[in-house]
């Protein structure tokens, strides 16, 4: 039977490491801690730094912030333990994907568990498929979580992570992302044709009136960067999000709000018209103030639930 293995956070930049033998403090970050140190930052989320909720399935000890939380931290565990404590490592890091932050007691280090996939501060990684947080309005982050926690919207580790965290809270993570402003990453450089990329950029900025498809910039804003409250930012987003989004509303797998207008939009795509608006759309630059558009500044063209 292979030795147990327990880490848990000690006070400051230090994990410990119990092992047959006894226990050695390394800094936090260390080759030895990694990738187990992603197992507590995503219990980090779930709580705080009371209390103490162990996991007998994988030996992970990690503070919690009060105990409604526990059966959010223990289901947390035995989801994505198994995965992260057996994954290789990555031969190049991808430093937005370290967790970094100053106080331990913080709403900066609770939400370190969404660093893995979202990045330090919400500014997204090098993974095509985790999307950018930061800047986004917070009123759409919210009502994203909410229907994750709820299972309106399906991705089981997202589903798994917040699915007993009360709106309060959740409140809280929204508002900490929607104010982060980090750097973009650069755009991709499209691999489709020219002729592709036209269809693309009128969709995006023309629409098409014979499908009564509305332009993407109608909604999103001019530079794509959203509108408060309910309308996310579309720039600094990579093209294959970008198309498994609009496939699952065209699919109705995602839903938003009654009147839902972007199942209304994607139902009017055709596959070609989601590979060539995605892959201009990730081609766009970042803008010099990437802030959402101010609420009611754009009138939309169709009526939206989540949009009041």
């Amino acid at each position: 039977m292979p030795a147990r293995t327990d880490l848990f956070f000690s006070p400051g930049w230090f994990a410990s490491v119990q092992k047959a033998g006894g226990v050695q403090r390394v800094p936090f970050g260390h080759p030895q801690t990694t990738p187990r140190r992603a197992v507590a930052l995503w219990a980090l989320l779930a709580g705080g730094r009371a209390d103490v909720i162990r996991s007998q399935r994988i030996g992970v000890e990690v503070p919690r912030r009060k105990p409604s939380c526990g059966v959010a931290a223990a289901v947390l565990f035995s989801v994505f333990a198994a995965a992260l404590l057996s994954a290789p490592e990555p031969a190049q890091a991808d430093d937005a994907a370290t967790p970094a932050f100053k106080v331990l007691d913080s709403i900066e280090a609770r939400v370190q568990g969404c660093t893995t996939c979202h990045g330090q501060r919400g500014q997204g990684t090098r993974n095509d498929y985790f999307p950018r947080l930061a800047g986004k309005p917070a009123g759409y982050l919210y009502n994203q979580l909410v229907a994750f926690r709820d299972g309106t919207r399906k991705f089981a580790p997202m589903n798994y992570l917040v699915a007993y965290l009360p709106d309060a809270y959740l409140h809280e993570i929204a508002e900490y992302f929607a104010k982060e402003r980090p750097s973009y990453f650069p755009p991709a450089t499209p691999t489709l044709s020219a002729a592709m990329l036209e269809n693309g950029a009128r969709l995006a900025t023309q629409g098409d009136a014979a499908k009564q498809i509305p332009a993407c910039i109608a909604c999103h804003g001019a530079a794509l960067t959203g509108m408060e409250p309910g309308i996310p930012a579309l720039v600094g987003l990579q093209s294959n999000y970008l198309a498994a989004q609009l496939t699952r509303w065209r699919s109705k797998e995602r839903h938003a709000a009654a009147p839902d207008c972007m199942q209304r939009v994607a139902s009017r795509l055709t596959d070609s018209d989601i590979a060539n608006v995605s892959a201009w759309l990730a081609s766009r630059p970042a803008p010099a103030d990437p802030s959402p558009a101010s609420r009611n500044s754009m009138r939309t063209p169709l009526a939206c639930g989540s949009q009041p």
